[in-house]
Formats: structure tokens, C-alpha cells, sequence
């Protein structure tokens, strides 16, 4: 079977090039999943929209059950147990670990929730590392053997001087790391840029047998655990946030190729720049700290934080404003509006082309935004139609394309299957956009009436208000030639309306 061609931006060669996976019959993709302390911020939530549309694009080139997406939760962290300690403080019941696990549990119930209101697909495994601890203790005595990794003071050190391709993926000498990097200093290290792979536990703290004492595992080594456990020595996207990419995803390259030789580990490297708000960088301290559920409790639905996203290419920093947002929510009222009724077909070759052109989710906006343009003009010209069928993109240029209403039902159907692709127009996010659009011919109708009084007594002044008033009440007014047409939009208020009646 031919695929189209996807292109990508592999952060570890600096290229863009086209993509061939290891077996095409099982595409594999890890993404670095969160640390479960706490709830998921804005920035948090940006490479799991973006590498959510990846992952349907993939499904889509390769057929769903060729691939094999990874996202993992780490639930055994020093923050994690910080957390559960300041709660202990604070007078909670039960012991420490009954309160991190409590901890850990309560997080992954808000990150499913909150990310499924993003629209995003569960991956194929979400692995725990707690499950995973056999996995990384059996990799970890592997290291030591091989001459990679060494014991010191109860703990185990990964040396990085051993592996002379140390620092490739972020493009970095070791000796400029350890010039320009705030790394953790310790007596028992051989070299300052040497990271941990096992620590010690003490008794009130998470820990497992191992042959170094009772302990728990360095973040890095997780992730490289339960990589190979679930895609093998070698697969091919490893996918992430730029701040991942040191010192995180070079000690995953370093510890994996180590202990798998055999194995290339990730093909395809993937890094998403980092979110702004209102221009600056997100903080506590600047009170423009939002997290994902922050901004759905303000009422702003998931669908539209998607939206915002995806319009700012991954590669890209990527800037959320309350502005965006309101258009955001205003396009995805006018999509909904335009597909009601219709079932998805076949996504649009253009929006294919565009998302295998790097992810270009802009792009592909971009073509949405046109064949939305095209499905209006064809829908005012589709009544009574008795001419020769005109295919979808044919007419694009013509004053008065006049198609048949089926043809324009194919159009529709093509543009919510091509939202779909973006996560957009899904059936289970459009509760928030379910307003009572028939009530709107009442207003409709009293704003015609109102224009043609105003034509006769040539005074515009109450069409006008009427008009702000409608507005005021988040309902966008399209006044032409042929009528007028009232749609939900950012702000929507039903209540509002009823002053207006």
C-alpha cells in the first residue's frame, strides 16, 4: 500500500526530511507524559494537542491498528512526595505513602479528565512507572555490567563520559554542559555531569528492594524502562517539549543506547517550543498562571484552548491571549453551525497535505477556513439546481457556482471529517456549543422588519441598537441583500436575549 509522505522535523539531525517508519505495520510514537502532583498547566497541555494530531494523522496514513502510541505517568518523583508531606503537615490521615498514592491517583483522574476535554485520544498505553520498577532494575544492573553505570554511597550513577555521543541531541560538549548547566553537586560522583539512575529511600518514602538497598529510580531511567518494555530497542518518534530536550531526553538516549546496542532507540526526535500568556512567560509570579482547568472552570471550552493551540505551528512559541480565544470560540460556533446534521466522510487532501507537511496545523486551518468559504457560497447557490454536477473545488473562482444540494452535503461531510482529523467538531466536545439556534429567527425576523422601516423612513438608528443589542448578547448579525442571518457567537447568552423579544 503506497502512504502519503509525512515530513518531519527531527531535532536530532536539525533536518526536515521525510518519514519512514521501521514497520509500517506498527508505528511507534512516545511522548513524556506528566509528573502526577499536581494539576496540568496550559503548557503542559501543548504537546499532548499537538502529538495528539500526529498521532491521528499516523492512524490515519497507516490504518488505527498500525500504531502504537506510549504515554507514560511518572508517579514516583521527589515532588510527588513533597507534595503528599505538606498535606501530611496539614493534618491529613494516613501514612505517607497511603497519601502519595492518594496523590497520585487523584492527579491521573484530573489529567484524564482535563485532557479529554482537549479533545484528545487516550493513548494505546499509559504506563505507570511504579509498574514498571522490575523493568528499570534489570536495565540499571545491565548498565553497571556494561561499564556504564557505577554504585557509590547507595547509589547508582550513570557515567556520562562513557558514552561518547553524550550531548548530541541538544547539540552540547559535555565539558560545555558542565560550564553552562546548574548540576547537582555530590561527593560520590565521579564527574559533575554524571546522573542518577537509583537513590536511597528512607522508610516513610516510597522505596523497593534492589541489589543497591531499598530505594527508587531517577526520573530518566523511567522513561527509557518502559520505552523499551512497550515499543523495543528501536522505534521511531520519540516526541516532547522542548524543556525535555536537556537534560531529560539526552540521558533517555544516553541509558537506552547503552544498555541496548543493538537498538537506534528513537528515529524521529519531535520538541514543541514553549507557551506565553499575553506576551510573557507564564509564572506564579506574574498572575498569568493558568492551568488547563483553570480556563475550562472560566467557561472557556476545551475545543477552543485546542483551537488556539493548533493555529501556531508546534515548532513555533505559541502565544495564548483572551483575544485568540474569543475568535477561537466564534470560528468553532460557525464550524458547528455548517456541519450540524452531517456524518464525516473522507478529510480533504489538502488538509492531509498540509498536517504531512511538518504538522502544519495553521496550514491546515488555513484549508478549513477556505472550504467553509466555499461550502457558504455553494450553499447559497445550491437550491433548485438542475445542472451538471460540479466537483468540490471546481468552482472556487466562479462568481455564481450553482450546485446540486447533495454535492454540497458531500462538501460538508469532507469538512467535518478534515476538523476531525484536527481533534475538532468531535461529537462528545460540542455540548458547550449547543445553543438554541431556532429561537434566533424570532430576532432575525424583528431586525428584518426594523431594516425595512428604516429603509422607508430612511432613520437607521433603532436597527442600529437593535443590532449592538443582538451583539452584546454574543450573537453574530450578517446583514445583506439577500437577508439577514443571526449566529451563536463568543459570549453567546441566551438570557440575554429575552430583553429583546
Amino acid at each position: 500500500m503506497t502512504h502519503p509522505t509525512i515530513q518531519l522535523t527531527n531535532t536530532k539531525t536539525r533536518k526536515k526530511g521525510p518519514f519512514t517508519p521501521l514497520d509500517a505495520e506498527n508505528v511507534r510514537m512516545y511522548l513524556c507524559g506528566p509528573t502526577v502532583y499536581d494539576r496540568a498547566h496550559l503548557g503542559n497541555a501543548r504537546p499532548v494537542v499537538v502529538f495528539d494530531v500526529l498521532y491521528r494523522l499516523l492512524r490515519h496514513v497507516y490504518g488505527a491498528d498500525h500504531v502504537t502510541y506510549v504515554r507514560n505517568f511518572t508517579d514516583v518523583d521527589d515532588k510527588i512526595n513533597a507534595t503528599a508531606l505538606s498535606r501530611k503537615e496539614a493534618g491529613a490521615a494516613g501514612t505517607l505513602e497511603n497519601l502519595i498514592k492518594q496523590r497520585t491517583e487523584e492527579t491521573i483522574g484530573w489529567y484524564h479528565a482535563d485532557m479529554d476535554a482537549l479533545g484528545a485520544l487516550r493513548p494505546d498505553h499509559e504506563p505507570r512507572a511504579t509498574d514498571y520498577i522490575g523493568a528499570m532494575v534489570v536495565m540499571i544492573e545491565g548498565l553497571i555490567e556494561k561499564g556504564h553505570a557505577y554504585e557509590a554511597e547507595g547509589h547508582v550513577l550513570f557515567d556520562v563520559r562513557s558514552y561518547k555521543e553524550y550531548g548530541a541531541l541538544s547539540g552540547r560538549s559535555v565539558d560545555d554542559m558542565i560550564a553552562g548547566a546548574r548540576v547537582e553537586v555530590a561527593p560520590y560522583k565521579r564527574d559533575p555531569m554524571d546522573f542518577v539512575l537509583w537513590k536511597p529511600s528512607s522508610d516513610d518514602l516510597p522505596g523497593w528492594d534492589s541489589p543497591w538497598g531499598r530505594g527508587r529510580p531517577g526520573w530518566h531511567i523511567e522513561c527509557s524502562a518502559m520505552s523499551y518494555e512497550l515499543l523495543g530497542a528501536s522505534f521511531d518518534i520519540h516526541a516532547g517539549g522542548i524543556d525535555l530536550q536537556f537534560p531529560h531526553h539526552e540521558n533517555e538516549v544516553a541509558q537506552s543506547c547503552c544498555a541496548h546496542p543493538e537498538g537506534g532507540f528513537a528515529s524521529v526526535w519531535m520538541h514543541n517550543e514553549m507557551l506565553q500568556v499575553e506576551g510573557k512567560k507564564m509564572s506564579k509570579s506574574l498572575g498569568n498562571f493558568f492551568t488547563v482547568r483553570d480556563l475550562l472552570d472560566q467557561g472557556i471550552p476545551g475545543e477552543v484552548i485546542r483551537l488556539v493551540f493548533l493555529r501556531t505551528h508546534y515548532g513555533k512559541p505559541m502565544d495564548w491571549t483572551a483575544e485568540k480565544a474569543e475568535q477561537a470560540e466564534k470560528t468553532l460556533r460557525k464550524w458547528r453551525e455548517l456541519t450540524k446534521g452531517v456524518a464525516a466522510g473522507q478529510p480533504s487532501k489538502a488538509m492531509v497535505a498540509a498536517l504531512a507537511e511538518d504538522l502544519n496545523t495553521a496550514g491546515a486551518i488555513t484549508e478549513l477556513d477556505r472550504l467553509a468559504e466555499e461550502i457558504r457560497i455553494a450553499s447559497n447557490n445550491s437550491t433548485g439546481a438542475t445542472n451538471d454536477v460540479l466537483l468540490p473545488g471546481e468552482f472556487m473562482g466562479r462568481s455564481s457556482p450553482i450546485l446540486k444540494p447533495e454535492v454540497v452535503a458531500g462538501l460538508r461531510s469532507m469538512f467535518l471529517a478534515s476538523a476531525n482529523l484536527l481533534g475538532l467538531l468531535l461529537p462528545d466536545l460540542g455540548a458547550w456549543a449547543e445553543a438554541p439556534v431556532a429561537d434566533l429567527g424570532i430576532f432575525a425576523q424583528k431586525l428584518t422588519a426594523l431594516r425595512a422601516a428604516a429603509m422607508a423612513s430612511k432613520d437607521f438608528a433603532p436597527v442600529d441598537a437593535y443590532k449592538v443589542a443582538l451583539q452584546e448578547a454574543g450573537v453574530e448579525v450578517r446583514m445583506t441583500k439577500e437577508g439577514v442571518e443571526l449566529l451563536p457567537a463568543a459570549g453567546f447568552d441566551a438570557a440575554k436575549l429575552e430583553a429583546l423579544k
